[in-house]
C-alpha cells in the first residue's frame, strides 16, 4: 500500500508539473478557459452616424426605444403579493394583444412557452414611449421593458427617397445579435460611413458574475458612426414637400418629381417625389428615386438645349420666319405643332415663345444639323449619367437611328432623359456656360473628433456654350414666361422676380403600342431659373397624369402650384429681393429677420446687443468675453424670435429651457456636449438639470416635451409617437 500510494503521489505530482509547464489539457489552453470563466464583458454601445441638412438640422438619427419582454421564471417571485412573473397568461394576452397589434392566441402561446423570458417578435420591438406608458398602465405582472435604440427620422416624409432608411436586422440563429443596417437611399449607400462599432469593458469576476475587489478594467472604446452633412436645405425642402402635398390632394397625379438646385455649385437644395413614404413606418410603394431613376421623353423643356446649341453655332436668328403647323419628313409622318394647325408664318422667336415643334424641327434639321445636335447632347451631359452620389441613377436613351427620331429629339420626343440630367444641363444656361455636376453630400465628419473625412467641392463638368450664349438663352426664355401675348409659360410668372424657363408636355408610351391619349394623360413639366440676370436657383417640376377637372384646365396648373411657391419662397428665404418691390433695410429686418454673420472672436456683449436689435434671442454658453463657436452657422437666415447659441470659454451653466423647441435643444447639446434624452413632442415643459447648475461634458440631460395642443387623431398617433423619445 505504501508503494502504491508513493507511485500514485509521484504520478500526480508529475501531471501537475506537466500542466503547470505546458498550460494545456487535451489541447485546450487552461488560461483561456479561466479567463472566459472569471472575466465579465459588458458592451459599451456606439451610435450610428446622423444625417444632417446643410445647416446642421437632423434628418436621421438614433433615438431611444423599448422592447417588451415577459418574465416567465417563477423563481423570481419572492413575495406572492408582489409577483415578478406572468401569473395569468390568458388575461395578460387579452390585454396586451390589442396594444401590440397581435392575436390573443398568438400572445398566449408566447406567454406559455417553457422559457425563463420571452419577447413578442417585431410587434414588441422599437415601441414608442406612449405605447410603453399604455402597457405600464395595465400593471401586468411579469411584463417588463428593455431600453434600446432605433433609427428615427424627425421630419417624417422628408426627402425620403434620397435619405432612405435603416432598419434592425436580427440574426436568425441568435435573436440577441442585431445590427442596424441601411436598406435604401443614402442610409444604404453610405452604410460603411454611418455604421457604428460597439466597444466593451472587461473585468475579473467571481463565478456569479460579481466584480472582484480591485479588479482592473480593460476598456475598448466604442466607435460612433460618421455624420453626414447634405446639401439639402430643410427650409427649401419643406417648401417643396408642402407644395407637392397640396397638388396631390387637389389633382391626385400618378407621380410628382421636384428638384431645386444651386446653378453656381451644382448643390441639390431640395429633391422630392410622390409617391413617397415616412421612413419611421416605411409605408413604401415606390422604392426608386424618380428624380434620378425615371427616364422619359421630356417634352419641350428639351428645346432649351436645342436653342442654346443653335445660338452657339450662330444659326439662330429670332427675326427669321417660317411657316408653322406641319413639317414633312421623308418616308414618315409629318411633324406637327401642338395645336395641329400652327399660327401661320411666324418668327423663330415667336416659335420659341409658342413652343412650336415645327420651328425646332427646322432649327435641328436645316440650320443646326442633326449631327451637330447629337454632339451638343453629349456636351450638355445628356448622353451619360451625371454621377450624383445617389444609388440607382440610370442613363438616358437617345434614339438617333431614324431620321424622325433625330429631329424629334430636338423638341423632346423620341429620346428619354432623367430629371437630374436636365438639371445638370440647365446649370450651363444659368451659370454663364459652365455646367456643374449635381451633388447632395456636402461633408462626411468624424462624430467623435469633428475631423472632416470628405469635403465635396463643386465640379465643373464642361463648358458646352459660351457666357454670351447663356445670357441670350436666358433673355429668350424670359419672354416665354413674361406676361406677353405669345408666351406658353405665363402661369409661371412670379411678381417681383424675372423667371426664365420653358414648359414641357411629354407623351407617355402605351404598353399596347403608341402613346396614351386623353386629357391629362401626359407628363407636364417646367424648368425655370431665377432671377433671370443672375440665376440663384434652378427648379424643375414634373407632374404625371393629374386628374384635370375639365378641358379648360391645363396641365400647367398643377405644375405651377408647385413651382411658383417653391421658387418664390426659396428666393425670399435666400434674402433675394423682388426687383419691383425694394424694401428698406429696417423693413426687411422687421419682416424677415436677417442673415447671420460669423461671430467667432467677437465680443459677446457686442454680438448679443446686435442680435437683440434684430429681435433674435441670444443664448450664451460659458462666462467668457469672446465668442468661440456659434449655432446656427454663418449665412443661415434667422427670423425674429429665433435663438442663436453663442459658446464662450469658462463654465457653462444650465439655462431655463421652458418653451424651447426640439431644434433649440439639438443646437444647445451640440455646443455644450451634454447627452440629450428627450421624451415627448412639442416644446420643453420639464428638465432634469435645474437652471443655473454648472454643466460637465457628457452630463445626462433629460427633458420632456409637450405639444401646445393635444388634438391629434388616431391616424396621426402612430407617426406622432415616433417623436416621443428623440435625441
Amino acid at each position: 500500500m505504501s508503494l502504491f500510494f508513493t507511485v500514485l503521489f509521484f504520478i500526480l505530482i508529475s501531471r501537475f508539473m506537466y500542466i503547470q509547464l505546458n498550460g494545456e489539457v487535451d489541447g485546450q489552453v487552461l488560461a483561456a478557459i479561466a479567463e472566459e470563466k472569471y472575466s465579465e464583458k459588458r458592451i459599451i454601445e456606439a451610435r450610428r452616424g446622423s444625417i444632417f441638412d446643410r445647416n446642421g438640422l437632423s434628418i436621421a438619427q438614433d433615438t431611444s426605444a423599448y422592447t417588451v419582454v415577459a418574465i416567465l421564471d417563477e423563481s423570481l417571485t419572492v413575495q406572492e403579493d408582489k409577483p415578478r412573473h406572468v401569473i395569468d397568461p390568458l388575461d395578460s394576452a387579452k390585454k396586451l394583444a390589442p396594444l401590440l397589434n397581435m392575436e390573443v392566441a398568438e400572445v398566449e402561446e408566447i406567454l406559455t412557452k417553457d422559457k425563463k423570458q420571452v419577447e413578442f417578435g417585431s410587434n414588441g420591438r422599437d415601441i414608442s414611449h406612449s405605447l410603453k406608458q399604455k402597457i405600464e398602465d395595465l400593471e401586468l405582472p411579469g411584463i417588463a421593458f428593455i431600453r434600446d435604440y432605433k433609427r428615427y427620422y424627425p421630419s417624417g416624409t422628408f426627402a425620403s427617397n434620397v435619405v432612405g432608411y435603416a432598419q434592425k436586422v436580427y440574426d436568425e440563429e441568435d435573436p440577441t445579435k442585431v445590427e442596424l443596417i441601411g436598406q435604401l437611399g443614402l442610409e444604404k449607400s453610405l452604410d460603411s460611413y454611418l455604421k457604428e462599432k460597439d466597444g466593451f469593458m472587461t473585468y475579473k469576476s467571481d463565478k456569479k458574475g460579481f466584480r472582484l475587489p480591485d479588479a482592473k478594467e480593460q476598456i475598448t472604446a466604442p466607435e460612433n458612426g460618421n455624420d453626414i452633412y447634405l446639401t439639402i436645405d430643410q427650409k427649401i425642402q419643406t417648401f417643396l414637400e408642402d407644395a407637392m402635398n397640396n397638388v396631390i390632394e387637389e389633382y391626385e397625379p400618378e407621380k410628382i418629381i421636384g428638384i431645386v438646385a444651386d446653378p453656381k455649385t451644382g448643390e441639390i437644395l431640395a429633391m422630392g417625389t410622390r409617391p413617397s413614404f415616412d421612413p419611421n413606418i416605411r409605408n413604401i410603394s415606390n422604392y426608386l428615386n424618380d428624380a434620378i431613376s425615371y427616364r422619359f421623353e421630356p417634352g419641350s423643356t428639351m428645346k432649351i438645349f436645342t436653342l442654346a446649341a443653335a445660338i452657339e453655332e450662330g444659326v439662330y436668328n429670332g427675326d427669321d420666319r417660317f411657316h408653322s403647323g406641319s413639317y414633312p419628313i421623308k418616308g414618315g409622318k409629318p411633324i406637327q405643332d401642338h395645336n395641329k394647325v400652327g399660327w401661320g408664318t411666324i418668327s423663330f422667336l415667336e416659335g420659341v415663345q409658342r413652343s412650336s415643334n415645327v420651328g425646332f424641327a427646322i432649327l435641328a434639321n436645316e440650320k443646326l444639323g442633326t449631327d451637330r445636335l447629337e454632339q451638343y447632347l453629349g456636351r450638355f451631359g445628356l448622353t451619360e449619367p451625371t454621377g450624383i452620389e445617389l444609388e440607382g441613377e440610370v442613363n438616358s436613351t437617345i434614339n438617333f437611328k431614324w431620321e424622325r427620331d433625330k429631329i424629334s429629339t430636338a423638341f423632346g420626343q423620341g429620346s428619354a432623359i432623367t430629371p437630374i440630367q436636365q438639371i445638370q444641363a440647365a446649370t450651363a444656361i444659368a451659370n454663364n456656360g459652365k455646367m456643374m455636376q449635381p451633388y447632395v453630400i456636402d461633408q462626411i465628419v468624424d462624430h467623435d473628433t469633428n475631423e472632416v473625412i470628405e469635403d465635396h467641392e463643386p465640379v465643373i463638368k464642361g463648358n458646352p456654350i459660351s457666357e454670351k450664349t447663356a445670357q441670350s438663352v436666358l433673355e429668350i426664355l424670359r419672354t416665354v414666361v413674361s406676361p406677353t401675348e405669345n408666351g406658353t409659360g405665363k402661369l409661371y410668372n412670379i411678381e417681383g422676380y424675372e423667371v426664365a424657363g420653358k414648359t414641357g408636355t411629354a407623351q407617355i408610351p402605351d404598353p399596347e403600342g403608341g402613346y396614351l391619349t386623353g386629357h391629362g394623360n401626359n407628363i407636364f413639366s417646367f424648368l425655370g431659373m431665377a432671377p433671370k440676370d443672375n440665376p440663384r436657383l434652378i427648379v424643375y417640376i414634373a407632374v404625371q397624369q393629374p386628374k384635370l377637372k375639365g378641358f379648360e384646365v391645363s396641365g400647367a396648373e398643377p405644375v405651377s402650384k408647385i413651382f411658383n411657391p417653391v421658387m418664390k419662397n426659396s428666393l425670399q428665404y435666400l434674402n433675394i429681393e423682388p426687383e419691383e418691390q425694394k424694401e428698406t433695410e429696417q423693413a426687411k429686418v422687421d419682416k424677415l429677420g436677417f442673415e447671420l454673420s460669423g461671430f467667432e472672436d467677437e465680443s459677446v456683449n457686442k454680438v448679443t446687443d446686435r442680435l437683440v436689435e434684430k429681435s433674435i434671442v441670444p443664448v450664451v454658453l460659458g462666462n467668457g468675453t469672446q465668442v468661440i463657436q456659434q449655432l446656427p452657422n454663418e449665412g443661415v437666415f434667422a427670423l425674429p424670435g429665433d435663438k442663436v447659441f453663442l459658446k464662450t470659454s469658462g463654465d457653462v451653466s444650465m439655462p431655463d429651457m421652458t418653451g424651447w423647441s426640439f431644434r433649440d435643444l439639438n443646437r444647445y447639446s451640440n455646443l455644450s456636449k451634454v447627452i440629450l434624452e428627450v421624451e415627448g413632442n412639442g416644446y420643453v415643459t420639464t428638465q432634469s438639470i435645474k437652471p443655473g447648475t454648472i454643466l460637465k461634458e457628457k452630463d445626462l440631460l433629460k427633458v420632456k416635451l409637450s405639444p401646445p395642443y393635444n388634438n391629434t387623431t388616431e391616424e396621426e398617433e402612430k407617426v406622432e409617437d415616433s417623436k416621443k423619445e428623440s435625441e
